[in-house]
């Protein structure tokens, strides 16, 4: 027997509840289907689970540097196990709460199990206890997310190594960790194991860190990182691993020459993967790229007429707010009958590391690429009374703006808070404000939006 709904979506995560709970409330008859945990990646391993351990490296670090603020603390320790306890009464707090105001939406039944497709518009799922069931829908909506990737690395398989997820259940603090792969999962972990007090040595594939960010900014962070003992390998590549003990002994092609490095634990964040392999996509005529991402057209609708991808498993920008922001567009294109679509969207973001770093829109390397006639705004965090004030002065924030508009084109700020501070600038960007708006304007003293004073105060004058 096959279940027709007006509405699958397979895949809870930050697109995929929103958009079943909204589409149900709405009257359409609405399935939900799960093969893990409700809230996917950024409820349960991800957004959450991250930012609430780093909020515990944060206080370790306040702590370690307390007595430049004259206050003298004799001692400390890091409760690793206290830690994963209160990231996981977090996580399950979340996403409890996420299922039963899903399980309490008229009109939508939540499926626990794994979605294969078996025709244009029909899916079986395999039950958690072992059955199967047969659905169909008039759209399908695929939010299946993205997992780590672990590349082919010799000796690999022989090793105990971690990934982003199981890294987050450690009760052991390591030793040493060797972290493999320098981007924002990478940084934000290294470092906050760093500060829990593990060693860490950090390989980074790339001739400077962070590549599409501009070089002052990247290279700001490279010392902050490295004044907190962090030690990286850049233009490396882990070559091969072998068991040593507990541990690991790394093989690593740095700049040519092999360097052999022993640790007690080893992390890939070497990127992530799309969740598309088990979904039989073929059988509903839906492509995806080489990587397997699913490809989308502007409306975020497949190569399958009705069925739509959100969220990581399409490639682009992987951010939970981008997953937020194509719910709201296939919900408004589908259940009003607008003609959104993704092209020109702002896509903001913040790398939590400490000082973190926000952006949005184009970086100077992008705009001089483009040939535009922009100039650059520069203050560091150092100039920033806040800052000063509060003991933390580290970093750099940064502004490009059309010198014939006067418009914000793209902005960085690494520096407490730059998260932040960086919002002030994207909506000013999304008014259409110009930078003398904020360079002229009244901002509380004293306060971090009170830089964006000093930040633009050189240019045009």
């Amino acid at each position: 027997m096959q279940k027709h709904y007006k509405v699958i979506v397979i895949g809870s995560g930050q697109g995929g509840n929103p958009l079943a709970k909204r589409l149900a409330e709405a009257g359409w008859k609405t399935c939900l289907i799960e093969q893990r945990w409700v809230g996917g990646t950024c409820v349960n391993d991800g957004c959450t689970a991250t930012k609430t351990m780093i909020a515990s490296a944060q206080a370790a670090d306040l702590t370690a540097h307390a007595k430049a603020l004259g206050v003298d603390i004799d001692g400390y320790s890091v409760n690793l196990p206290a830690i994963v306890e209160r990231k996981n009464k977090i996580v399950f707090q979340s996403r409890d709460g996420l299922e039963q105001k899903l399980q309490a939406t008229d009109h939508l039944d939540l499926v626990y199990g794994t979605a294969t497709f078996t025709g244009r518009k029909t899916v079986s799922v395999t039950l958690r206890d072992g059955t199967t069931a047969a659905y169909a829908a008039d759209f399908i909506f695929i939010n299946t997310g993205v997992r780590p990737a672990i590349p082919r690395i010799e000796g690999l398989d022989t090793v105990g190594y971690l990934t982003s997820t199981t890294i987050l259940d450690l009760k052991v603090l390591p030793e040493h960790l060797l972290v493999v792969g320098s981007g924002y999962i990478g940084l934000e972990l290294g470092q906050m194991f760093r500060r829990f007090g593990s060693r860490v040595t950090l390989i980074d594939p790339h001739s400077r860190l962070l590549p599409r960010e501009d070089a002052d900014i990247a290279d700001t962070l490279k010392t902050i990182l490295e004044n907190e003992g962090i030690t990286l390998y850049s233009s490396s590549k882990l070559r091969r691993v072998q068991p040593d003990g507990d541990g690991v002994i790394a093989t690593i092609d740095k700049h040519g020459t092999e360097v052999t490095v022993k640790a007690s634990h080893l992390l890939m964040a070497t990127g992530r993967t799309p969740n598309t392999d088990a979904l039989n996509l073929a059988a509903a005529g839906v492509e995806t790229d080489d990587k397997g991402y699913i490809k989308t057209d502007e409306a975020l609708e497949t190569t399958a007429p009705g069925v739509y991808a959100l969220g990581d498993v399409k490639g682009g920008p992987a951010f939970t707010h981008i997953s937020y922001n194509d719910y709201l567009i296939l919900f408004n294109n589908v259940r009003h009958g607008h003609r959104d679509r993704v092209t020109g969207r702002l896509v903001p973001y913040c790398i939590f590391t400490d000082p973190p770093l926000g952006r949005v829109g184009l970086t100077e390397q992008e705009a001089r690429e483009k040939g535009l006639n922009v100039e650059i705004a520069t203050l560091p965090m150092s100039r920033v009374a806040r800052a000063n004030e509060v003991g933390r002065a580290a970093g750099l924030m940064k502004a490009v703006v059309d010198r014939e508009t006067k418009q914000i084109l793209g902005a960085a700020v690494l520096g407490n808070e730059g998260g932040e501070i960086v919002t002030i600038l994207q909506v000013a960007m999304m008014g259409g404000l110009t930078y003398e708006a904020l360079r002229d304007g009244i901002f509380a003293h004293p306060t971090y939006a009170e830089s964006l004073n000093n930040l633009f105060a050189g240019i045009g004058r």
